[in-house]
C-alpha cells in the first residue's frame, strides 16, 4: 500500500519524465541524466517525499545483464533514498549518456555523503560526477590503470604489484599468469564403485 501511495505522489510530481519499476519491495525511480540532479533535490525538500538521506549510491555496468547482452546506455548510477519522515525507501537511476565517457552531475550539493561513494564509483567504473568536489581515487592506487569494475576488465589485471628485496621498494611488473580455461572434471554415478 505504502509503496502505491509514493508511487501516485512520484507520478504526480514528476509525470512522464519517470519511469516507475517497482522491484523487492522498493521502487526504483529512473530519470533522465539531465534531470537527476533537479530530481534528486526535490525529493530531498518536498515534504510529501521527504528524503532526507542518501543510503548509498553506486555504479553499474549493464554490459552484460542477466543471461542476454543489455540494450541501451551501459552505465548507470543508483541512489539508495530513505525518508525517515514518511517511512519509505527508493531507488533513483539515471543512466549516463555517453559509454566511452560516462559522467553525470555530483549530489554532494544534495546529500554531502555522496563525496565518497561517488570517488568510489568513479574509481572502480570510471563514471565522472560533473561538479564533485574533490574527484580521485579512493581504492585503488593513483597510477592504478582503468577501472576494475567494469565487465570488460580482464579478470588478472594488467599489472601486478610485489615487494622487491634487492630495489627495497614495491614494483609493478606485467601479469605473468598465464590465462586458462578451468574446465571442472563431470563425475558420473557409474564411475563409483557400487559398495
Amino acid at each position: 500500500m505504502r509503496l502505491e501511495v509514493l508511487a501516485e505522489q512520484l507520478r504526480t510530481r514528476f509525470g512522464e519524465a519517470a519511469q516507475f519499476e517497482p522491484a523487492r519491495g522498493e521502487l526504483t525511480l529512473t530519470v533522465p541524466a539531465g534531470r537527476y540532479l533537479e530530481v534528486a533535490r526535490a525529493l530531498r525538500d518536498e515534504a510529501a517525499l521527504g528524503f532526507e538521506q542518501l543510503i548509498d549510491l553506486c555504479g553499474v555496468d549493464y554490459f552484460s545483464y542477466g543471461e542476454r547482452p543489455w540494450q541501451g546506455l551501459r552505465f548507470a548510477v543508483v541512489a539508495h533514498l530513505l525518508s525517515v519522515s514518511n517511512n519509505w525507501r527508493l531507488r533513483l537511476r539515471s543512466f549516463c549518456l555517453d559509454d566511452d565517457f560516462p559522467a553525470i552531475a555530483t549530489l554532494t550539493a544534495v546529500w554531502a555523503s555522496a563525496g565518497w561513494y561517488e570517488r568510489e564509483a568513479f574509481d572502480l567504473f570510471g563514471i565522472a560526477f560533473e561538479g564533485h568536489p574533490d574527484l580521485r581515487r579512493i581504492l585503488t592506487d593513483y597510477g592504478f590503470v582503468g577501472h576494475p569494475f567494469r565487465k570488460d576488465f580482464p579478470v588478472s589485471g594488467h599489472v601486478e604489484m610485489r615487494y622487491d628485496p634487492e630495489q627495497k621498494r614495491v614494483i609493478y611488473q606485467p601479469v605473468t599468469i598465464e590465462p586458462r580455461e578451468v574446465t571442472p572434471r563431470v563425475i558420473r554415478e557409474d564411475s563409483y564403485a557400487k559398495r
